[in-house]
């Protein structure tokens, strides 16, 4: 794994487009290429205390998680990732690269590689959900969001992390 100063840290941050809300305290964060291909990245978010680990891809439909933050590690392959609902920006991301997803923040696969895989993780292993941008779910999960804590750890760097720098008013 790379040091935190050895690494290119993207902040993305965007308004409440009215299907999907983001996040008005946290951005989401793009961490590239700081995980190396001997690093066990289960071990790695597990010892954070990142948990509920999976594996597999990204929808590939505009969707957010209402009451919980979200990390992806990319493990293998390429994508395209649409960030931040119809307003956002198309990012491209690699195996090696983390993306910690606060709550609220619509994310989507636009394309991706046949070889795209991904490990999905939630600070404490919290329960996850989808939401969708439906006007009928909105104000239950305007209120969810505002609850989510702030995560005792950074995904991948642990107490002393980027995030807490970029993470400030939750």
């Amino acid at each position: 794994m790379r040091k935190a100063a050895d690494i290119e840290i993207t902040s993305l941050k965007y308004a409440d487009d009215g299907m999907i809300p983001n996040n008005a305290s946290c951005p989401l964060l793009h961490y590239k290429n700081v995980i190396e291909e001997h690093d066990d990245t289960e071990k790695i978010l597990s010892a954070n205390n990142w948990r509920g680990i999976w594996q597999g891809g990204v929808a590939p439909y505009h969707h957010y998680h209402g009451i919980t933050h979200e990390v992806i590690v990319i493990d293998s392959g390429t994508a395209t990732l649409h960030l931040g609902g119809e307003e956002g920006t198309k990012v491209n991301v690699r195996a090696g690269d983390a993306v910690i997803i606060p709550a609220g923040f619509g994310h989507k696969n636009i394309e991706s590689s046949p070889d795209f895989s991904v490990f999905g993780a939630y600070p404490d292993g919290k329960e996850y959900d989808f939401c969708y941008g439906k006007k009928e779910e909105r104000e239950e999960k305007l209120k969810n969001i505002r609850k989510v804590p702030m995560p005792d750890k950074d995904p991948v760097f642990g107490i002393d992390g980027p995030l807490f720098k970029y993470w400030q008013d939750v």
